[in-house]
């Protein structure tokens, strides 16, 4: 895939307000700790992931996408009227319908020729959601369109540490660490040809994008609901670490390959890399099997955890604000979820 006139023009975020340390996650799991003989402290050791921040309890996904999409509607100064699809494409959504998109739309007040739907892909929701936005605006379909998501980690939290407590094994308490990464935050994305009157001067280029999946490893990370009763059903989330970290990061190099072809580019090109955030076995081994110095990435996995959807482009609008990424920079996007797919973005920054 490659593109012409194609433009990100804001990346707005919210963070949640309450940071949660990895050391209060382990002072709740002091009993199955201690029935294991597992020293305090192998959460932030295994993960690197020293805090990570959440909603409040009753917060609602929604409102954290349209607190993130004001402040680009603000930044920018875009006419409402000129946005041609809002896109929300969180793994966490306020219902199973209406999609969650109508009620930011509602809230920012679009135009009813506005195209208005959700997308699911597990953490590549938001650079997915750029993907199709992108290929509306290159069609000539639209001129802008705005992608937003939010997402909550404090309720498959909650339910997964009660869980580990419940059954206290090594099996539970291996494929439950990962949930405990699990960081909250919003985002919107701003997406135009150029045509427009923005008042800011951002305006990065997207220049092509690469996908390759394995969905033969479909089954390596699941969260969903499962029965525990008559009609009864309680959300889980299981990942097995080991396989989906080798799987993840082959199905990477691949992609790495077939992204540095497309873009006509050699590793070397590229200045800066933003990549999902899981965690620091994950950054090393994905950055080593790509021939990435750690230098030219920018981690926030050790204060935000990993905020699924959120991550990447969180991570990407604060390495704008603390200049890693400087006017006319190579940078790629590189993202791998679930399923398992793998996407790369490049872009002149």
């Amino acid at each position: 895939m490659k593109y012409s006139r194609v433009f990100i023009n804001s990346l707005a975020y919210e963070l949640a307000p309450e940071a949660i340390s990895s050391n209060e996650l382990e002072a709740r799991l002091a009993p199955l700790y201690q029935k294991l003989r597992i020293p305090m402290g192998q959460l932030a050791a295994l993960t690197g992931i020293q805090e990570r921040r959440w909603w409040p309890s009753n917060h609602r996904l929604s409102d954290g996408a349209i607190a993130a999409a004001k402040k680009t509607i603000a930044e920018t100064d875009i006419d409402i009227n000129d946005i041609g699809a809002v896109v929300y494409t969180g793994v966490c959504r306020d219902q199973h319908e209406p999609a969650t998109a109508c009620r930011i739309a509602a809230e920012l007040g679009v135009n009813n020729h506005t195209a208005i739907y959700d997308i699911s892909n597990a953490c590549l929701g938001v650079l997915t959601g750029i993907l199709d936005v992108a290929n509306r605006i290159e069609l000539g379909q639209i001129k802008a369109g705005l992608v937003v998501s939010c997402e909550s980690a404090r309720h498959i939290v909650d339910i997964t540490i009660d869980n580990m407590l419940e059954n206290p094994t090594i099996q539970n308490f291996s494929q439950s660490l990962a949930t405990l990464t699990g960081g909250s935050g919003a985002v919107a994305v701003l997406l135009t040809d150029d045509s427009l009157p923005l008042t800011n001067s951002r305006k990065h280029k997207l220049l092509g994008a690469s996908h390759l999946s394995a969905p033969e490893h479909h089954d390596l990370c699941k969260w969903g609901l499962q029965e525990v009763g008559l009609k009864l059903h309680r959300e889980f989330m299981r990942t097995n670490a080991v396989p989906l970290l080798k799987e993840g990061v082959a199905l990477a190099y691949n992609t790495w390959q077939h992204f540095l072809t497309q873009q006509n580019w050699i590793s070397e090109n590229v200045d800066k890399v933003i990549c999902h955030q899981v965690g620091s076995a994950n950054q090393k081994q994905v950055l080593a099997a790509l021939n990435i110095p750690a230098h030219k990435e920018f981690p926030t996995y050790q204060k935000l955890g990993n905020m699924g959807t959120v991550s990447l482009p969180v991570t990407a609008a604060i390495a704008h604000e603390q200049g890693f990424l400087s006017k006319g920079d190579k940078v790629s996007f590189l993202g791998i979820g679930s399923g398992l797919n793998c996407m790369m973005l490049g872009l002149e920054w």
